[in-house]
């Protein structure tokens, strides 16, 4: 293990253990170890199947419709 990573390491031990593992988990998937998939809420599976079913219509967002999102957040 590096001299970086070991700081590091060391660093999360003073954390609340859900943010430390947290930080485990993105150290897995970043080493690849693990790929589980992240569960989604009932509402973020509702949102999908609402944005499918508009998908499937031909139902999709204009240039201005983009436009004014970008703008709202600065962008």
């Amino acid at each position: 293990m590096t001299e970086l990573l070991e700081k590091a390491v060391e660093a999360t031990r003073a954390l609340p253990a859900v943010v430390q593992d947290e930080i485990a988990r993105t150290m897995l998937i970043l080493a690849r170890e693990e790929s589980e998939p992240v569960p989604l809420s009932a509402g973020e599976l509702a949102a999908i199947a609402v944005s499918k079913s508009a998908a499937a219509r031909g139902e999709f967002a204009t240039d201005e419709d983009m436009r004014l999102i970008w703008a709202a957040h600065g962008l």
